[in-house]
């Protein structure tokens, strides 16, 4: 007897076989075991060369059993909670989610539309606007507090856990900030051992592009190892500048420092959570740009993907970007472009989303916009599922030819889980539009930020936690 119900996968979109993955992999192997990397930091030297790697000077060459070592003992799944301790996000094989990204050094004002030098309110707005947008998953600072200098990131991360509840990857200047940042969200969690068992943090650090490990990324990297905090290690190339101009040369150099930043954290603490993933785009030729939206840019994301879940680790992406310097058509399109493809890829942890001019400034109706954009790829996503209620026979043979659905209970059940309904875009006659006011999309996005922030911010921090962690930052 066959079974009556179907469940279809997802569409995925992959470039590579296996067998040209573990090329990939191979070739990887062979810059770690041939070239090495450079690192400069005397524990995770020591580390190395305890562990049987090659260590000359600062440079280490990385035997391949090391690699599968570190690979066998690094989760393959990870959870990110909410600021309160429940699991939000489950990092695993094809479950996408999507959020911000930091350190926007310019905003585009949302009162004047001037763009200017970002501030810590610039950082609590964004947030407040991510926390109430349903397809908004996860936070970043989207802007810089500038006015703070050197301890912009611990007033970053006060801006973001105080005015959102969804969980935090923040970005720090070193391991001293590092900590203190660890001793803030232990408040917010309610103790250290809270923290590490329900984390609603994720450190975000990077490797110098080629091959190079500064002594700032990796002790935040070890840090992280030995408080149970998830790192999210990735390499930000340029091919053709910092990698080689060729796709598969600057994926195999991205995957090299993955790869090997992963060999010592695993060496610091078996175990610890690492978060694989890659900014890995192209030197525009003719302007010298780093390019957020290149489709090689996302074309090299996807195979990272497609390598991340060869290797059995969360995939860190990219999405919701433009090169454009405003909020226009070129923005909708790459935009949308790079969201699509980054969620077809399988990858967990998409970021970026609401960018604009090559990842140099924040909009808030650029985020309102990728939030819709994001339902509408999430509906994409969903899989088609064949069964008695979704193929109704009974239904088809009583309405028979020439009949209408309508008016059908079947319709009347189904219609609101089948059929996606925008709420930004619209879909009306040009004649509704016009008697409405003949309000743009960005009309309409700039409407739902106004709204939000109009609100009363029900993401405050309890009045106590929120005193200590102003009382320590006064005190660092």
């Amino acid at each position: 007897m066959k079974p009556n119900r179907i469940n279809f996968a997802s569409p995925q979109l992959q470039f590579f076989s296996e067998d040209q993955l573990d090329q990939l992999h191979f070739k990887t192997i062979e810059v770690l075991e041939r070239v090495g990397v450079e690192v400069n930091h005397q524990e995770a030297l020591n580390l190395l060369k305890e562990a049987g790697a090659r260590v000359d000077g600062q440079r280490v060459r990385i035997p391949g059993w090391l690699v599968i070592e570190a690979l066998r003992k690094a989760p393959e799944r990870i959870a990110l909670c909410t600021r309160s301790g429940e699991r939000a996000l489950q990092l695993e094989k094809n479950q996408p989610y999507f959020g911000l990204g930091s350190d926007l050094p310019y905003t585009f004002d949302f009162e004047t539309g001037e763009r200017r030098e970002s501030r810590k309110s610039d950082v609590a707005r964004a947030a407040r606007v991510a926390d109430r947008l349903d397809n908004i998953d996860f936070i970043m600072s989207m802007a810089i507090a500038t006015e703070f200098d050197r301890f912009s990131y611990l007033h970053q991360f006060h801006a973001m856990v105080e005015n959102s509840r969804k969980p935090v990857v923040f970005t720090t200047r070193d391991g001293e900030d590092l900590e203190q940042i660890i001793e803030i969200a232990a408040m917010v969690a309610g103790g250290r051992d809270e923290l590490r068992y329900n984390p609603f943090i994720a450190c975000y650090a990077e490797p110098i592009s080629p091959l190079h490990h500064a002594e700032e990324s990796l002790a935040k990297l070890l840090i992280c190892a030995e408080s149970g905090i998830p790192v999210i290690y990735t390499p930000a190339l340029m091919a053709g500048a910092t990698a080689p101009v060729t796709l598969a040369g600057a994926v195999v150099t991205a995957n090299a420092e993955l790869l090997s930043g992963l060999v010592i954290q695993q060496l610091k603490k078996e175990g610890a959570p690492f978060i694989y993933g890659g900014v890995a785009t192209i030197l525009d030729m003719q302007t010298s740009l780093m390019s957020y939206g290149a489709p090689e840019f996302h074309m090299n994301s996807m195979v990272l993907t497609q390598l991340s879940q060869k290797y059995q680790l969360p995939m860190f992406s990219t999405g919701g970007c433009t090169d454009s310097p405003v909020l226009d058509k070129q923005a909708a399109l790459e935009q949308m472009f790079s969201l699509l493809t980054a969620a077809l890829s399988g990858a967990n942890l998409i970021h970026d989303v609401g960018y604009v001019n090559n990842g140099l400034t924040q909009s808030l109706p650029s985020l309102a916009i990728n939030n819709e954009a994001i339902s509408l790829v999430k509906i994409f996503l969903r899989s088609f599922q064949v069964d008695d209620n979704t193929v109704p026979l009974d239904v088809i043979a009583e309405i028979g030819p020439r009949g209408e659905f309508l008016t059908h209970e079947h319709t009347y059940q189904n219609f609101k889980e089948e059929l996606w309904s925008p709420e930004l875009f619209i879909r009306e006659s040009y004649e509704n539009w016009e008697n409405k006011g003949a309000k743009t999309l960005e009309d309409r996005a700039r409407e739902v930020v106004q709204e939000i922030l109009a609100e009363e911010n029900e993401a405050l921090l309890d009045p106590a936690v929120n005193r200590g962690i102003e009382d320590y930052l006064d005190r660092v």
